[in-house]
Formats: structure tokens, C-alpha cells, sequence
């Protein structure tokens, strides 16, 4: 309240207010000039003589100290370069990014990763022998745990009627061998990747090798041809393989496994025939078979012309030929389009959400 009667007053009596406002720009010039003066009466350090030394200063009790002297380092040697031969360090190089590709393709796997084979590798056995590299579980037809096997240690397993007898303890007429993800299962001296289904009828066993497609072509390439042929070839043969497996992956040849092991379909060995060659060329065609209008088709595959001309009619590729063609420049797609003619190839694609 006391402020506005001030101001109130004021308003009434502007007179007053003239002479206040007149001495704001006198202070202000008094201000300026006496900051002047003090500058002119400063004492200015003394100039610095051209190659003289400049007069002593006693120093301020404020100054920082003078850092210490440092004593000179010695220089650093420059380090020595050899040269490198550029052809030698691009064959080191290509070698090392060759191995670093199979490592990481052998760890992440490929498409033929995701279909699991059932073929049979014993049937109608009286009895066998089985031994788990790194130990495994007998599992029911539920998926129940009902026994485990050492490691190392070798089971001599017979049907009695419809059972199994299991290293002398019964178990059900089928049962799943399950070995750890690092474990190998022996039949006999054969080491197998994946797992086994047993099952007994008529004091008989049969014995069922589940393995990943990719797994499975691994050890067909190899046992069909030689692991030293020319590569077009040896993808010309994964393709031809892979194909024919697919067929019996969707038409069963029997209701307890999709296909045999032997000649009559396609030799499969297990582990013991692989080799890092065949290994590639069943990777670098992954997931690709021979197709007609849509379809999959039945590759069928010999030897010799001579042999797909008797066993097949004339329709099939003959493995010695197609080395033939790719040892004279053909690709294996190239290959497979001369034995299978009307064909083209096509590939399984993993279907990402």
C-alpha cells in the first residue's frame, strides 16, 4: 500500500523527478573518467629488448611455483618394417578366411539342419552291440527316463519276443537312445551322429538312426563318391542326394523309418566316411533339390551311363560322367540340367517370424 501512495505522490509532483533523472549520465561520466586516470597511473611492465633479457620482477606472493626442469628423453626408435610378399599374404589369408567360413558354418548350421532323417542302419537283427561315447539315456515311448548307459561302455542288446533286453535289464520293445548334444552312438564300431530308436518284433531288432538331413548328406557324398573328385561334382552329387532324400522324407518307404542305408537307396556310413570336401559341397548347394513344376524329383544316380541305362531306363545321372563334365568346365547346375533334363533347381528357405 505504501508503495503505490508513493508512486501516486510522485505522479502529482512530476517536477521532482527531473533533477534525479540528471544526475544518472553525470555519474556515469564520473565513473568513466576516474577509471581512466587509475589506468594511466598503472605501472606498465617494461618492454622486453630485442636478444636481451627481460628485468628482473620480484614475484607475486600469489605466482604459481616454476615447474622443475625436465630431464631430455631420449628419442624413440622407430620400429623396422619387413616387408611382406603380397602373393604369399593373399594365399595365408584366403586359407585362414576358408577355415573361418567352416568353423562358422559348421557351428550355425544350415538349413538341412532343420529336417531331421530316419533311416534305418540295422533291421531284423537278432542282436547287436551299442556303446555311447559320452553316456545316454534310454527313454520310454512317452519320453520317460527309464535307464542310462555309461560311457565307453559297450551293451550287447537282443530281442526276447517283443522286449529288449538291454545289457541284461528288460526294457520295452521300442526305446530311444539319447546321447548328449556332444555324444557319438556306436553300433557296433560304426560312430553315428543323432540318436537311435530300437525296436524289437518277432526276436528281431531294427535299429533307426534320427540325424539332421545335413548330417546325413555329410556321410551319402562321401560313401557315393570319392571326397577327391572335382567340385562342380561333388555339388552336382549333394543336390542329387539331398533331392532323393526329400523324396522319402514325404513318401515313407516303410511306417518306422523314412529309408534304408544300403545300395537300394542310398549308402549311408555314418561318421567314419566324412570328409571336410563333400562336407563343402553338401553346404554350399544347402537346401537346394531338383525340381519339376514344383515338385521334387527322384534323382536317380549310377555309376556308369551303362548302369542308369539298364537300371533306370536311360533316366538318371551317371556319376562318372558328371565328373566328366566337370572336369571340362561344366558348373554342377549345368551338370544336373543334362541328366535331368526340364528341370530347374530349387531351395528350401527357413521361414523367419
Amino acid at each position: 500500500m505504501w508503495r503505490k501512495s508513493i508512486l501516486e505522490w510522485l505522479k502529482q509532483r512530476p517536477w521532482l523527478l527531473v533533477p534525479f533523472l540528471a544526475l544518472i549520465p553525470v555519474a556515469g561520466l564520473y565513473l568513466n573518467q576516474h577509471a581512466q586516470t587509475e589506468a594511466k597511473t598503472a605501472p606498465s611492465a617494461a618492454p622486453v629488448p630485442v636478444g636481451g633479457t627481460a628485468p628482473s620482477v620480484s614475484p607475486s606472493p600469489f605466482a604459481l611455483p616454476s615447474p622443475p626442469p625436465q630431464a631430455k628423453k631420449s628419442p624413440t626408435p622407430k620400429p623396422t618394417l619387413t616387408p611382406v610378399d603380397p602373393k604369399k599374404y593373399t594365399k595365408e589369408q584366403a586359407a585362414i578366411n576358408e577355415r573361418a567360413k567352416a568353423a562358422f558354418a559348421a557351428s550355425v548350421g544350415t538349413v538341412d539342419s532343420l529336417i531331421e532323417m530316419q533311416v534305418a542302419i540295422a533291421m531284423g537283427q537278432p542282436t547287436l552291440s551299442i556303446t555311447a561315447s559320452q553316456g545316454a539315456t534310454i527313454l520310454d515311448s512317452e519320453g520317460r527316463s527309464i535307464n542310462q548307459l555309461a560311457a565307453g561302455n559297450p551293451y550287447s542288446v537282443q530281442a526276447t519276443g517283443d522286449a529288449i533286453n538291454f545289457g541284461g535289464k528288460q526294457t520295452p520293445g521300442m526305446v530311444m537312445i539319447q546321447p548328449p548334444s556332444n555324444g557319438v552312438l556306436y553300433l557296433g564300431d560304426k560312430p553315428y551322429r543323432g540318436r537311435f530308436l530300437l525296436a524289437a518284433q518277432g526276436g528281431r531288432i531294427w535299429v533307426v538312426n534320427y540325424i539332421n538331413l545335413r548330417h546325413y548328406l555329410y556321410s551319402v557324398v562321401a560313401s557315393e563318391v570319392s571326397p577327391s573328385w572335382n567340385q562342380e561334382a561333388l555339388k552336382a552329387q549333394a543336390v542329387a542326394a539331398r533331392s532323393y532324400a526329400l523324396t522319402y522324407y514325404f513318401r515313407r518307404a516303410q511306417p518306422l523309418y523314412h529309408m534304408g542305408s544300403d545300395e537300394y537307396f542310398q549308402v549311408y556310413s555314418g561318421i567314419s566316411t566324412e570328409s571336410e570336401r563333400t562336407n563343402q559341397a553338401v553346404d554350399q548347394t544347402a537346401g537346394e533339390f531338383i525340381s519339376y513344376k514344383g515338385g521334387i524329383v527322384e534323382s536317380l544316380y549310377a555309376a556308369s551311363d551303362a548302369i542308369v541305362a539298364d537300371a533306370f531306363r536311360g533316366k538318371g545321372m551317371s556319376q562318372l560322367g558328371a565328373l566328366e563334365l566337370a572336369e571340362t568346365g561344366f558348373t554342377y547346375k549345368q551338370i544336373l540340367a543334362r541328366y535331368y533334363p526340364k528341370t530347374n533347381i530349387a531351395r528350401i528357405e527357413q521361414d523367419h517370424y
